[in-house]
């Protein structure tokens, strides 16, 4: 654990996987957080206590004191971190500075900054009447309402380059990501409420059950490499890559430089969906490919970047990737994710372990075997065919 007074050890510390800030213990349950900069000198520090009773973390974000230097920073830091902490462990934070659920929502930005999460509170929280419902009155007929609400909006099919939109009935499984975010944030300051009562705010946001449906379009190797040839040359390795490792788009797109460690061939994969930060050793053809791509980029560039250098998202790599899909003549439906599904069934395929599998790819044996053991069995079925008598 560092000791964040002493500035030049402070100043030797680097970025943590999923921007998780370094701590310092200041004493039982309360903990000084700061995190370095990735683009300049300086951080942004945070505190953070531990409640006993509710067996759960509570965290703030304080800043980064632009006004201060020295030790100065460190001393500011620590009494505020303190002070909150007083705060909190009186029972009096909630109400001094989160009253409405867009409060909630706000606070839940600060600690875990995202643009999904933030897209999700932007479109269907901060303009409907659940944003103003207050913490302390929130009931689950408020969240069962706005649950409905959620469920009737439609959701963006496509947006054609002239910027003309086409929308379709919303999906239960769109549905479940678009919850998540909302209960995330509730279930920060909010304590559950008792089960089958009005009082149990989190049952309203329970997601459905095998809305998630498996993916059936695949891709061979052939058709695979297709695709990358005909991809444009700005966003072929970022459509090479995608073909290399059973990665989601996002998480690929999220890669910088210093994720890659050349000397050992491991990538590190901070921002992924299930959020904790996963390490994968690349065979060497892969991470001859990664060498290329990281050659003459300082630590904090994507390794997979536009031409203005800027990160890959969902939005820029949809066009090109569809482009490409036409004119390889591989199915129109192809997409990303079509990429990946297509790189997971292939190592099962290979009979790799399903836990190396889900480990790879970021998710868990559950899915794994719900979504491709399928293919576990038919492999089964052709083993028990072979020794037949």
């Amino acid at each position: 654990m560092p000791d964040l007074s002493r500035i030049g050890e402070r100043e030797k510390l680097k970025p943590k996987a999923g921007d998780e800030p370094h701590w310092q213990r200041l004493r039982q349950g309360v903990y000084l957080g700061y995190r370095p900069s990735k683009k300049k000198a300086g951080g942004t520090w945070f505190a953070r206590f531990y409640d006993s009773e509710a067996n759960r973390n509570s965290r703030k974000r304080l800043g980064d004191y632009g006004t201060l230097t020295g030790h100065d920073v460190f001393k500011q830091a620590k009494a505020d971190a303190e002070s909150w902490a007083e705060t909190v462990e009186s029972g009096g934070e909630r109400a001094r500075d989160l009253v409405t659920v867009k409060d909630a929502c706000e606070a839940y930005l600060e600690q875990k900054p995202g643009s999904i999460a933030e897209g999700v509170f932007r479109r269907h929280v901060y303009s409907d009447p659940i944003s103003k419902v207050k913490l302390d009155k929130l009931r689950r007929h408020h969240l069962e309402a706005w649950r409905k609400r959620l469920e009737q909006a439609p959701a963006l099919l496509t947006r054609s380059k002239n910027g003309e939109k086409r929308w379709k009935e919303r999906a239960k499984s769109t549905v479940n990501r678009d919850m998540v975010p909302l209960r995330a944030a509730l279930g920060m300051v909010l304590k559950s409420g008792a089960p089958n009562t009005d009082a149990a705010w989190q049952e309203a946001l329970k997601p459905f059950k095998g809305a998630d449906k498996r993916r059936e379009l695949y891709l061979d190797r052939d058709e695979r490499r297709k695709l990358i040839d005909e991809t444009g040359d700005e966003a072929r390795p970022f459509v090479k890559a995608l073909c290399l490792l059973p990665l989601r788009p996002g998480a690929l797109a999220g890669l910088t430089v210093r994720d890659f460690e050349k000397r050992t061939r491991s990538l590190t994969i901070g921002k992924d969906k299930n959020g904790n930060p996963r390490q994968i050793s690349l065979p060497p053809v892969i991470a001859d490919f990664f060498s290329e791509q990281v050659k003459g980029k300082l630590p904090a560039a994507p390794i997979f970047a536009r031409a203005g250098g800027e990160a890959w998202n969902k939005d820029a790599w949809k066009y090109p990737i569809k482009e490409a899909v036409k004119a390889a003549g591989v199915p129109g439906a192809a997409s990303a994710y079509t990429l990946r599904h297509s790189v997971i069934t292939d190592l099962i395929r290979a009979r790799l372990p399903i836990l190396t599998v889900a480990q790879l790819s970021g998710t868990s044996v559950a899915m794994i075997e719900r979504h491709y053991g399928h293919l576990v069995r038919d492999d089964a079925e052709e083993a028990l065919a072979s020794i037949a008598i």
